[in-house]
Formats: C-alpha cells, structure tokens, sequence
C-alpha cells in the first residue's frame, strides 16, 4: 500500500514538472507530420497535375486540373531522394535546384495495377529535358541547340547558363502513348497507323484544316463555335479542328472545300526525330515507319539507322558509343548489334498538329514513366471564375468520348 501511494505520488509530480508543448511546437509538430504525409502521398499514390499547354486538346484542355496515379503502372522509387518536399526541380520565388544528386539511386518500380497499355493518357519526364537553358527553361535545349548554335555547345554554353537534371527531376509532359514496346508506327498524310491498321480516333482530337470560302459569314462560325484560328486571309482559313467539328464546317453554305493542312512528304525543316535529315526525311504528317524498342530485342546498328539509337545507347542506357566510319566501339568492343536494356513507348497529344511528342524527341524509356492520368477534379476557363462544371470529377476515359 505504501508503494503505491507513494508511486501515484511519484507519477503526480513527474506530470507537473513535465514542461507542457508550446503552441508553436504542437503547430510544428503538425507542420512536420502534413509534409511527410504528402510527399509519402505524392511518390507513392497519387500527385496532382494541371494541363499547361494545348497538346492534348481537345480531349485534355488547358487548365484541367487532374490527379495522375503513380499505382497504375507501380509507384517509380525516387532516383534522386534528397530534394525539398513537394517541390520538384526547382525552389519557388529564389529559384535554384530544389534537390542535390550528392545521393542517387538507380531505377526501379514497385508492384503496380498493370502495365501501359496502347491509348493509355500518360505523364512521364521529358526525355529531351536532362539538359536545359536556363534562361529558355520552356525550350528544348536540343532544339536551340540545333536551330540557334549550328550545334556547337561551347557556344551556347558560352551564352547562356545550362543545366544537366536527373531522369525524376526532369519536367513533367502529359501524353496519349499511341504505341508500345515492339509496336510499329507510321504516320501517313497526317494520320496515324499502328501495326499497319489506322489508330484510334478520339471525336475531341485535332488537326490543322484548310478552309477556303465563297462568301461572308465565315468568321462569326468561327467565334460561334470558339474554334482555334492559326491563320486567316478573310477567305482562306487555317483552323485546329476537331473530328468531330468537321462535317459540321464542310456543311455549312458559305464554306467551298475543307481540306487537311499536311507539310509534303519529303519536308524536313520541322526537325523530326532524329534530326538526321540525309537518312530520315521525315515531319509531323508523313512519319517512319519505325519499331518501337523492347527490352530485350537486338537490333542492327548501322550508320544509316544509328541516328535512331544512339540516344537510347548513350543517354538512357548509360553506354560509351564510338564511331568510326561504318564501325561502332560500344563499351570499348567493336559490335554491329545492340539489346535494348528497357521498354520504351511512343507518345503523341490529341492535337495532332499541335503537339510536341514523340515524332519530335523520340521514344520514351520506361524509367522515365510518372503515372497514368486518372480523373479532373477542377477545370477552369480563361479566369479561376469561369469554372467547366462538365468537367469536374469527370474520368479521362469519359472525356475522350
């Protein structure tokens, strides 16, 4: 009995001395919990996403607000895990890196779902986008590279201030993967074909239309129906149009032929990939045909076809590729042939002649897959105000139709 007095005692006086949590430490406390939570959240469920340019309309409109599942495809472990929560490659209001590679893990993906599937709306890195200008950070440091700089790096880089990024800290793009691992693709007058059958046609997606009139009255169809003008002499027009918007210009009075706006076969001052003009003299219209690379298959190299790969060789697979004449040095042994390391994907937006994708950088490399568009919780017009109540909480698969 008089042990447990004098434990109660004893229990009484360590709760008074006890010093009680200030409100600034209950607050922190908080604080620290909420960030740990979101960021487990972000990398491991779901990461929420906004639409920023048109590449996808009109399927995906600029300022849709989606939630991208990181489990569809299995949540990608963090490459680059020292970096400020919820933030992803660069700090707000100072700027700067917002991680340091001092730690760097390689590429791995936990369970998920399912695998990418063929139309699937997908966010991934940038693949172009391991080296940017910093002062053009909405550019393709390639495409400067190319058009400004005839190629010569020291010279860009002796005017402009460039950085290298990680796979996971390269910026975010949000495509329809039109075609898989060992996939063929071919673009032919403007249309895409997949394993030599036409693709999927989505009724909101777009393409560059000519447009030439008879008569007046075309302009106020165009506001009417708030279509995208690219270019206007007040009787020839250049719209984006939908599919399903076509038949509806071709009926109307005033309109005397619609036909597709197509870059000829042979053009190549648009820079398709892969940027290797005396061997691909492709463009945005008339495309490949190309397969798609998988793990595991092993292709000829030549010097006719390396401009293809060597991205895939050298930046994605971290080999060392040398060439001398019509030989290749790869990881210091002379071969003619290469198996690819990963899957990759072929990715192009809805509006067709509007979009850069994948006829532009590439393909894609499985390490570099974000997750799978899911649903818009928000979407607004032109103001915060002007809310699209139609597209709130609406599936992505629901919105294509």
């Amino acid at each position: 009995m008089r042990f447990a007095f004098w434990k109660k005692q004893q229990d009484n006086q360590d709760i008074k001395t006890k010093k009680k949590k200030g409100v600034l430490r209950e607050w922190a406390d908080a604080l620290i919990f909420a960030v740990v939570a979101a960021t487990i959240i972000r990398t491991f469920f779901f990461e929420a996403y906004t639409i920023p340019t048109g590449s996808m309309e009109g399927s995906l409109l600029v300022n849709d607000y989606l939630f991208v599942s990181k489990l569809a495809y299995g949540p990608r472990v963090p490459m680059t895990p020292l970096a400020v929560p919820l933030v992803h490659n660069t700090m707000p209001i100072t700027g700067g890196k917002s991680y340091t590679e001092a730690v760097k893990w390689d590429y791995h993906r936990w369970w998920g779902f399912g695998n990418i599937k063929r139309n699937d709306v997908v966010v991934f890195n940038f693949p172009n986008g391991d080296t940017v200008v910093a002062e053009q950070p909405d550019k393709d440091y390639y495409q400067i590279l190319r058009d400004e700089f005839g190629g010569n790096r020291e010279l860009l880089k002796s005017q402009y201030t460039v950085i290298t990024r990680p796979v996971d800290k390269k910026e975010n793009y949000i495509k329809r993967c039109v075609g898989v691992s060992g996939d063929k693709i071919e673009v032919k007058d403007g249309l895409l074909y997949v394993n030599d059958q036409p693709a999927e046609k989505y009724p909101h997606s777009k393409l560059s239309y000519k447009i030439d009139t008879k008569a007046p009255g075309f302009n106020e169809f165009i506001e009417d129906n708030n279509m995208e003008v690219v270019a206007s002499n007040g009787v020839s027009y250049i719209l984006h149009l939908a599919n399903d918007q076509v038949e509806n210009v071709k009926k109307q009075a005033m309109v005397k032929s619609v036909t597709l706006n197509l870059y000829p076969q042979g053009f190549t001052a648009d820079g398709a990939y892969p940027q290797d003009t005396a061997h691909f003299k492709w463009n945005r219209d008339h495309y490949g045909p190309i397969i798609i690379p998988k793990e595991g298959t092993t292709v000829t190299i030549t010097t006719e076809n390396i401009s293809l790969y060597k991205r895939i060789i050298v930046n994605y697979e971290k080999n060392t590729l040398e060439q001398k004449g019509d030989k290749f040095i790869i990881n210091g042994k002379e071969t003619n042939t290469y198996t690819f390391k990963m899957n990759y994907y072929w990715m192009m937006g809805d509006n067709r002649h509007n979009s850069a994708d994948s006829r532009y950088f590439g393909f894609v490399p499985i390490d570099h897959v974000v997750g799978k568009a899911f649903f818009v919780w928000f979407s607004n017009a032109k103001s915060l105000f002007e809310v699209r109540w139609n597209r709130l909480f609406r599936s992505i698969h629901s919105l294509e139709k």
